[in-house]
């Protein structure tokens, strides 16, 4: 689990780079190709290994003690019930850190898999394939106690306050296309650097997904998950796993995950890993 944030000076935020993205198609056409990609199909980077990635730090409630490989937290269970449905024993499995906008970007893949709260939308699909999706998610708002942003009951009063997120995540687009922000959104590098300008008092709010906010609230003292987005809105929530472009492993890990959607393996990881974070008020 990442250190507590405490105040400290502003890391630099990057430029903000927000901009609409299309609503995504949320799952692709059901498949048997669960039995296809297990050791000896020649369907992963290295022959007879899964070489799975996940971003760096492994946040929690996503993963615990910054461990993908532990198998626990919400993305930890997954990754390792997707190993197993494919056939894959634990030291078969291989574990990569890979930052997010790596993660995403096209070309050439050093992993077969990634999990990293990884938001399913059609253009991402230009540059990489995306897995059924594992969790629907919303985004939500963490301030200041006490500050303006903590009262706000509205997205209304959220538009004209200084609100960041980690840069190319649909966390930064809800800031422009949900909330219409008048001010440009502060892009930061990770999410670690938008936790220390909240800490620091240099930005009004963060804008991250639902359970992360309420971890964060547990790290740094004095934060409030001030509410959460409507569902659905302009942008799509759905996380998906990523793979390289045209992957072989593609069909085979979408229905790994989809089996563990029909059977009530994933509301079973929600309720161990993500209970509690409901309860936050909707912004409409």
């Amino acid at each position: 689990m990442p250190a507590a944030c405490t105040a400290s000076p502003e890391p630099d935020p990057v430029p903000a780079t927000a901009t609409s993205l299309a609503p995504a198609t949320t799952r692709i056409p059901p498949t048997d190709a669960i039995d296809d990609c297990g050791p000896g199909s020649r369907t992963t980077h290295t022959d007879g290994v899964l070489t799975l990635a996940t971003d760096d730090p492994a946040y929690a409630p996503w993963f615990v003690d910054d461990d993908p490989a532990n198998g626990r937290g919400y993305e930890g269970a997954v990754a390792a019930a997707v190993a197993e449905r494919l056939g894959y024993t634990p030291e078969q499995v291989r574990i990569e850190r890979v930052g997010f906008n790596e993660m995403i970007a096209p070309g050439d893949k050093s992993f077969d898999a990634a999990l990293g709260q990884v938001t399913i939308v059609d253009t991402r699909r230009d540059a990489v394939d995306l897995s059924s999706p594992y969790y629907a998610v919303g985004q939500a708002i963490v301030a200041r106690q006490g500050s303006p942003a903590a009262a706000a009951t509205s997205l209304a009063d959220l538009s004209g306050m200084k609100l960041g997120a980690q840069q190319g995540s649909t966390s930064l687009l809800a800031i422009t296309d949900t909330i219409h922000a008048d001010a440009e959104p502060v892009a930061f590098e990770t999410t670690d650097d938008a936790k220390s300008a909240l800490a620091a008092g240099t930005v009004d709010g963060i804008v991250v997904d639902l359970p992360t906010g309420f971890q964060i609230t547990e790290q740094i003292s004095g934060t409030v998950v001030v509410g959460q987005f409507p569902r659905p809105n302009e942008v799509t929530e759905f996380f998906g796993m990523v793979l390289e472009k045209d992957s072989p492993l593609t069909p085979c890990v979408s229905a790994a995950i989809d089996s563990l959607y029909a059977d009530g393996t994933l509301d079973e990881f929600a309720t161990q890993w993500l209970a509690g974070t409901g309860g936050a008020p909707v912004l409409e």
